[in-house]
């Protein structure tokens, strides 16, 4: 029962940490987050797909 939850928790922890820093970079600006170039993008993340 324990081990359930600390699997629970740290799976709540995580869950929370990437809300966390999606809301944060959205509030920075970033359109496409977790794309280098998400400041200067417009609304389209074209940095994989540019040779």
């Amino acid at each position: 029962m324990l081990e359930n939850l600390i699997i629970i928790l740290i799976v709540a922890v995580i869950v929370c940490s990437i809300l966390y820093y999606l809301n944060k970079a959205k509030k920075q600006g970033h359109k496409c987050i977790g794309c280098p170039y998400g400041k200067q993008c417009s609304k389209k993340c074209y940095s994989s797909k540019q040779q």
